[in-house]
């Protein structure tokens, strides 16, 4: 009998900036655990503003692939300023 896969509940948020400068909004909805998530809208310049509205610990990082030396453990509820810069996610 097949398992479901964990998952944290709720959604993770940030901000970045489209091809045309302007300011966007996303979000990933009941993100699976232990994945690693590259942020799609980000090839080219990272996103930024994180909030963590899910009950999971999220672990962003500065470059893709939940790799490198920069990064910043968000407990659930956490809200980041615009400073703080992410490429990729993994809840846990």
């Amino acid at each position: 009998m097949p398992t479901s896969a964990s998952a944290a509940t709720g959604s993770f948020q940030y901000a970045y900036t489209d091809p045309d400068g302007t300011r966007q909004e996303a979000s990933l909805t009941d993100p699976a655990s232990g994945q690693c998530v590259n942020l799609p809208e980000v090839t080219e310049r990272p996103a930024y503003a994180p909030k963590n509205r899910t009950d999971a610990t999220a672990i962003v990082f500065l470059d893709p692939d939940c790799e490198g030396d920069t990064y910043y453990v968000m407990n659930p509820g956490k809200v980041l300023s615009d400073r703080l810069k992410l490429r990729s996610v993994v809840f846990s």
